[in-house]
């Protein structure tokens, strides 16, 4: 047989394996989306205007933030001034953001 036809057994654990790996994957997408939607001056940083101008996003995606600068200076965790994008992942996470996105009804 030819490479291609061959099928390669594939396990139930591997199957969820990929499984997981692929809802990682769309979640990390997920959360770059929203991050580029409120990095506003393309530099992949978020400084607290920007932070502030998407708050009314922001509260749609995680719920009520109440002060906006203690959650940015809860977000930016190495205190330079400006969210990374790894610190807003590690803060999406915390609160479970969601895009609520039309392609989540699917």
């Amino acid at each position: 047989k030819q490479w291609y036809q061959r099928r390669v057994a594939i396990t139930a654990g591997e199957r969820l394996e990929f499984k997981f790996f692929l809802t990682a994957l769309k979640q990390y997408f997920e959360y770059f989306v929203a991050f580029e939607r409120i990095d506003n001056d393309d530099d992949r940083r978020v400084s607290f205007e920007e932070f502030e101008k998407a708050l009314p996003i922001l509260t749609t995606w995680v719920g009520e933030i109440e002060d906006a600068q203690a959650e940015f200076d809860a977000i930016d965790l190495n205190d330079g001034g400006l969210v990374l994008f790894d610190e807003f992942c590690k803060w999406a996470i915390a609160k479970s953001l969601d895009l609520e996105d039309p392609d989540d009804e699917e």
